[in-house]
């Protein structure tokens, strides 16, 4: 059992921005930032080949009624996951060069070192941001704190040496107590050994629709100027396409739900103007092919609306922290 580091824990916030909300005054005046997150886990997940004790329960067609096998190989499932980096991911792609757009991938390190020409297509030919994922797609919160910094080194170090490209966001969606308050001191520790860029965002939230500052406690006795905060974008689960296999989710395997939920949540963030909107997608779930319609219908009704901004997440980022840099103490910051 991981021992919580009190300099590590990010405290709880109630009441966010309250009443006035907040507007993240997103470039050339538009009303909403979109960002679609591809997590790419196909071939990251449990599996006796990788040395794990049973095959992968979790997020695959069958859903909850699928099982897994102890010891053994599961190979509706291993296929299903195939499926997605085959088929799915490119499927995806080619809508996302229709429109123009480039997106987030949260890659895990052995997915992105098995199917390397999808990597190489991110970084070297869309120009797609890879944020880090983990090395692979399991839990690790029973890491010490050796362990759990060591940890996220290696994944940020595997991300590069088989995509080119340093992770500067993280969305694990897993971890320790420790690891998301830790990861800018550890990004600071890779900065000074090995000259790689500082963290520049962490998406380890879902409780927000704008980026926001929160104090860094192990910062709490330095003298102001040099408190760095941590930026931080969140995430959602309600718009994930991982529902299609979780209760109660989008109720059926169809994808039209979806497409509906999808244009009422950006109905709604648009018509509020300054928020962000995030769609986070699988391969192996929005990349089968009538599911793929509707993900491309949804493309299409927003392509259409003025004053939308289809953007990575390293963009809204920087744009955050220039409009609003860090000034301790304030969760929008200010100059």
């Amino acid at each position: 059992m991981p021992h919580p580091e009190p300099q590590y824990q990010l405290p709880r916030d109630f009441t966010g921005f309250g009443a006035a909300s907040h507007d993240c005054k997103w470039p050339n005046g538009a009303r909403i930032a979109v960002s679609f997150v591809l997590n790419y886990e196909e071939g990251g997940e449990r599996s006796v080949w990788e040395g794990d004790p049973h095959s992968e329960p979790y997020l695959w067609e069958k859903g909850s009624s699928g099982g897994y096998k102890e010891g053994a190989r599961y190979l509706n499932a291993e296929q299903d996951f195939e499926y997605g980096s085959r088929v799915g991911v490119w499927r995806l792609m080619r809508i996302f060069e229709e429109f123009g757009w480039k997106i987030t991938i949260y890659a895990i390190a052995r997915a992105m070192e098995l199917n390397k020409e999808f990597g190489e297509y991110c970084v070297k030919k869309v120009g797609h941001e890879i944020a880090n994922h983990g090395l692979r797609w399991l839990e690790f919160w029973d890491y010490d704190i050796k362990k759990d910094f060591q940890y996220v080194k290696d994944s940020c170090n595997m991300l590069q040496k088989v995509t080119g490209e340093f992770p500067v966001g993280v969305y694990f969606g897993r971890g320790t107590p420790n690891t998301h308050g830790a990861l800018p001191q550890i990004y600071k520790e890779m900065h000074k050994e090995q000259g790689t860029p500082k963290l520049l965002y962490s998406s380890e939230c879902y409780n927000d629709d704008v980026p926001y500052w929160v104090d860094l406690p192990y910062e709490k006795d330095l003298p102001d100027e040099q408190k760095e905060g941590l930026l931080l974008v969140p995430y959602n689960y309600d718009c994930n396409d991982g529902k299609f296999h979780m209760a109660p989710g989008f109720m059926s395997s169809a994808g039209q739900t979806y497409e509906q939920y999808l244009k009422s949540s950006f109905d709604c963030l648009y018509r509020e103007e300054g928020k962000m909107m995030n769609i986070p997608l699988h391969s192996r779930i929005t990349g089968k092919a009538g599911r793929s319609e509707a993900l491309r219908n949804f493309c299409k009704y927003i392509a259409e609306k003025e004053g939308v901004w289809v953007t990575t997440r390293r963009d809204i980022a920087k744009h955050y922290r220039e409009t609003f840099p860090y000034k301790p103490g304030s969760k929008t910051g200010g100059r």
